[in-house]
Formats: C-alpha cells, sequence, structure tokens
C-alpha cells in the first residue's frame, strides 16, 4: 500500500496596522489545495499574494499596499511555496 502523501504546511497570512484593522485579524493559516482532496475552500497549489488577498475576500487591493514573503519584500505576483509568511503592510508616513 503507498502511503498518503503528507498535507502541505498552510500559508501563514499577517495583516498589519490598519488593514488589520479594516479585516478584524491580523493573522491567519491557509491551507494549499491537497491535490487529493479535490478543492474546497484551499487555496491552489502555488498562488501570488495578490491570490491571497482576493482569496480573503479583503476587497480592492489599497494603493501602496506592500508585500513581505518571509520577512523579505516581494512583488505581489510572487508564487508562494507552502509555509511561507505573507505579510501585507499599509503605506507607512513618518515625520
Amino acid at each position: 500500500m503507498t502511503p498518503k502523501p503528507a498535507t502541505p504546511p498552510p500559508l501563514n497570512v499577517r495583516l498589519f496596522a490598519r488593514l488589520r484593522e479594516r479585516a478584524g485579524w491580523g493573522q491567519r493559516s491557509l491551507a494549499l489545495l491537497d491535490p487529493e482532496a479535490g478543492g474546497g475552500s484551499e487555496l491552489a497549489e502555488a498562488p501570488t499574494a495578490a491570490e491571497v488577498w482576493q482569496r480573503l475576500g479583503l476587497g480592492p487591493w489599497p494603493a501602496g499596499v506592500r508585500v513581505a514573503v518571509n520577512q523579505q519584500f516581494a512583488d505581489p505576483t510572487q508564487s508562494l511555496a507552502p509555509g511561507d509568511e505573507v505579510a501585507f503592510l499599509p503605506p507607512i508616513t513618518g515625520g
């Protein structure tokens, strides 16, 4: 008997500052697609940060939002891997 492959680790999603306040949460885990499961509420095998944003129902992409993948700034179209941390950061102003 062939052992069933392990479920891939989830993505860790973090929202900061006003994005967190608007959503009402600051951190979530999202399951990636398990090819054996056949769909459901999971994400595609290699989603982008922009696709994660849409999947979470966070509305239109706000101007100036930055993305960080594993604590490194990244493009919203970068593919994500199982276990990645993706963070959405609003524009930062200071004085």
